[in-house]
């Protein structure tokens, strides 16, 4: 019987074994998308505890704990529940995770942050909080726990609108070694029957010192905050495509469905995949015109907890895997690109892992410019951030198209304490590739497969968002 989470935790093989520290465990870590705040890493933001850290913003470890039972005050916070109680209240949930990557997960941040080996209980809650504690107290920050982790690259998750100025204060800074670059998620500009549409253009008025009074003008705004946030280092764009549009629309056609929505009128789905279509596929062009890489998140279904969501807001952990349609509209939105010969480099996830065939075939469609893996697969995203869910893309990648020009695995997280999920990702696919080579469908050959293993943990993400030359 092996230990619980030895050295060789998730390493069933010798191969694997080797692979994972003669070649994965050293490499440093490019966490391309994530959601944490550039102001604390600007302002080096010290946590008071544990609490703090692991738990606020975690919405994954807050549907474990309403699922176990907790009440909410203990959950996202309210009258009476201090962090402490907080952090008792997922101690006892965490032996209920048992096999959930929470359970993992949380066990990897408390040893590779925090040195505590302890089984994570109620029992031993007050042990953990006072070791963790005793390492908060000595002032341990988020530019800590990035530089001890070997982060080189961090891509934080951005509005148009937003300033940047954390990212302007942080390259200014030469303590700071590692890139913390902005990505572009134009969400607000693309959801144009949202609530949230109108004064999101507001606040890029404000952004940009001019009325947006037509369709023209939200384009030029658009495309000068394109080339903005090149010039504060962004590489990476991003897309929260929960229904994938794909509508035939003319400038003129956009145009006058925009100018609907500047006079308040009632739009339809129709009129929104037609604005949506002309929109994307301009920024898509600039993108292209940037060399940028483009990610689209697809198929997640969000907030579907209506009267949570009027109580607490969106990402509280109320939102579910999606089953719409999707390869006729995906394949229309990257065959206009590319047909103009202005496809970017180009990530497509799904948060429904029965499209990773689906996706692995479309990709192939559209490789080629002399780019290794232009078009990728993305990495287990969410619901799929599991061992289960990462086998299940890596395998889907590998049998349709090419696993070994895979960019690997990013965070998707606001928690600091999150990197261990690249120390996850990697011992999963070391014993993968461990269990072919055992079972003889590849051969024993170290260097080779050593090889693979630090191009997919880092040096495939680092050629593929060229961010070397920022």
């Amino acid at each position: 019987m092996k230990p619980f989470m030895d050295d060789n935790f998730l390493l069933t093989n010798e191969t694997a074994i080797r692979l994972y520290h003669d070649y994965a465990e050293q490499m440093p870590i490019i966490d391309y998308h994530c959601h944490l705040e550039p102001r604390e890493i600007a302002e080096n933001k010290r946590f008071s505890n544990l609490t703090e850290a692991w738990l606020y913003g975690d919405h994954y470890k807050w549907r474990a704990m309403r699922t176990n039972g907790i009440e909410e005050k203990f959950v996202t916070g309210g009258e009476g529940a201090t962090d402490y109680d907080r952090f008792l209240a997922y101690a006892r949930t965490v032996p209920a995770t048992i096999g959930n990557p929470l359970y993992h997960w949380s066990h990897l941040e408390l040893r590779r942050m925090f040195g505590v080996e302890e089984i994570i209980s109620e029992v031993n809650a007050p042990v953990i909080w006072e070791k963790t504690k005793a390492v908060f107290d000595r002032g341990l920050s988020v530019r800590d726990l990035i530089r001890d982790n070997r982060v080189t690259v961090i891509c934080t998750t951005d509005d148009p609108a937003d300033t940047l100025e954390y990212h302007a204060a942080i390259r200014d800074d030469r303590s700071i070694d590692t890139k913390v670059l902005p990505s572009f998620r134009p969400d607000k500009a693309l959801n144009i029957r949202a609530a949230t549409f109108l004064p999101w253009i507001k606040r890029l008025e404000g952004v940009i010192g001019s009325a947006i009074g037509d369709y023209d003008a939200l384009l030029a705004a658009l495309e000068s905050r394109v080339a903005f946030f090149h010039e504060t280092g962004c590489r990476v764009s991003d897309h929260a495509l929960d229904e994938v549009p794909f509508a035939k629309c003319t400038r003129d056609e956009a145009a006058a469905i925009f100018a609907k929505a500047l006079r308040g009128e009632t739009l339809g789905r129709e009129d929104e995949h037609r604005y949506k279509t002309f929109t994307l596929l301009q920024l898509g062009r600039w993108y292209a015109e940037r060399d940028w890489a483009m990610q689209l998140h697809m198929h997640a279904r969000r907030n579907n907890n209506g009267r949570m969501f009027a109580k607490l807001g969106p990402d509280t952990g109320y939102d579910s895997i999606g089953d719409g349609q999707l390869a006729d509209a995906l394949v229309g939105l990257l065959n206009g690109l590319d047909a103009e010969g202005k496809l970017p480099r180009t990530i497509l996830y799904s948060l429904n892992a029965n499209d990773n065939d689906l996706l692995a075939s479309i990709i192939g469609s559209f490789q080629g410019d002399g780019i290794p893996g232009k078009i990728q697969l993305g990495s287990a995203w969410w619901f799929n951030d599991t061992r289960d869910g990462m086998i299940a893309q890596m395998s889907s990648l590998a049998n349709l198209g090419l696993l070994s020009r895979f960019v690997g695995m990013l965070t998707d997280s606001r928690s600091f304490l999150s990197f261990t999920r690249h120390e996850y990702f990697r011992r999963i696919l070391c014993n993968m590739l461990g269990e072919w080579v055992e079972r003889g469908e590849a051969p024993n050959d170290m260097a080779w497969l050593g090889g693979i293993v630090q191009d997919i943990s880092y040096r495939n993400a680092e050629r593929y968002f060229r961010f070397g030359a920022i």
